[in-house]
């Protein structure tokens, strides 16, 4: 089994719900509103939701008019990516005056490495709390903060007392806050898997501790070692501020379903196009491309098609697309189509954003 490495001082910043936040402060008739980024009552799907509207909840990732029937008074904006990228770029100079071990996860989340630090302060809730401060201040949005010694557990730990608040998780407290969280509270494990564990009588890190490893892995096959170890606070993976991308993705929402092929081609040879162009702009090619259908249902359907050599031509991406496309008929409408590229030429390139998600 794994061993833990010692002595790290590990941060999770997490904006909260960050892109309704830039909007209810980049306009202050929406402050304290019930608001949802993306979508519409009549269609669409939420990409963000304001404290307010969560307490009906509305989430990210549902329609909008499972949104809209929540909560009544919800009021819907369209997203504005290139002001959140603008914002995302000034929190992210606050993290490198405080260390150059910064890795993304996305816009609004970031984990920082603060064992060894710029300001020289070995205290890493102390350095959290006035980087909180610090965004606040200068960006007039809140965060919340994680500090642990590991991923891991800085993660799990940011989530705990939000909005605007952190929790410390240190040493000696690791095992017993593991112990005592709900299985779904662990970073990874998803609804399925929870509802899995539930049924094997997994419901808490202690019931999760108490499994042997090769219980779990005869259950969840890989996942099931991973499991082991980090209900035992064991999580080595490093603070990687070079970020390996490790798939490419275009995607288009609909205003209107689509019910024939010869439409969705038309669909595809844009999203083809946008996805050419984020991958010559990083010079990125992949093998592996995969087409991703979302019905009208919601029901999402992904298929793939690996090819011998790498790739990052339109028309390629387009003739792949297609042949998977035609692999089967489609079983309903579609609202959602979607072009992603992996087993990438990535292995000494730097991380960048890659996913375009716009309706049109």
């Amino acid at each position: 089994m794994a061993e833990p490495i010692p002595n790290r001082k590990i941060i999770h910043i997490d904006m909260d719900a960050f892109y309704a936040s830039v909007e209810q402060m980049d306009n202050p008739e929406l402050k304290g509103k019930p608001l949802a980024v993306g979508g519409n009552e009549t269609r669409g799907v939420v990409s963000a939701a304001s404290y307010e509207a969560r307490k009906f909840g509305v989430r990210s990732a549902m329609s909008g008019v499972q949104a809209k029937r929540n909560c009544p008074d919800l009021i819907f904006v369209r997203p504005r990516f290139e002001r959140y990228k603008e914002i995302s770029k000034q929190i992210r100079k606050i993290f490198h005056e405080y260390t150059d071990l910064v890795e993304p996860l996305s816009l609004d989340e970031a984990y920082l490495d603060v064992t060894q630090n710029k300001k020289g302060n070995p205290s890493a809730s102390l350095i959290a709390q006035e980087i909180r401060q610090r965004i606040f201040n200068e960006v007039g949005l809140t965060a919340s903060a994680g500090i642990s010694v590991n991923k891991f557990v800085a993660k799990v730990a940011s989530d705990y007392n939000k909005p605007n608040g952190q929790k410390t998780v240190n040493p000696e407290e690791v095992e017993e806050f593991l112990e005592n969280l709900d299985i779904k509270k662990f970073y990874g494990v998803g609804k399925v898997t929870a509802d899995r564990m539930y049924h094997l009588g997994i419901f808490t890190g202690k019931d999760l501790k108490s499994k042997s490893a090769e219980f779990l892995e005869e259950n969840f096959n890989k996942s099931g070692l991973y499991y082991y170890n980090i209900v035992r606070g064991i999580h080595n993976s490093q603070v990687k501020p070079n970020r390996i991308a490790k798939s490419v993705a275009a995607e288009h929402t609909f205003n209107e379903n689509l019910t024939s092929e010869i439409f969705m081609l038309e669909k595809l040879e844009r999203i083809a196009s946008e996805l050419e162009n984020r991958l010559k702009k990083h010079n990125i090619s992949g093998k592996t491309v995969t087409l991703k259908i979302k019905y009208s249902d919601f029901t999402t359907q992904t298929r793939s098609k690996t090819l011998p050599y790498f790739i990052s031509d339109k028309g390629l991406l387009l003739e792949a697309a297609k042949e998977l496309l035609f692999q089967e008929r489609m079983k309903d409408s579609v609202r959602l189509l979607g072009i992603s590229l992996n087993n990438l030429n990535t292995e000494v390139k730097k991380a960048v954003v890659v996913q375009l998600r716009f309706e049109f």
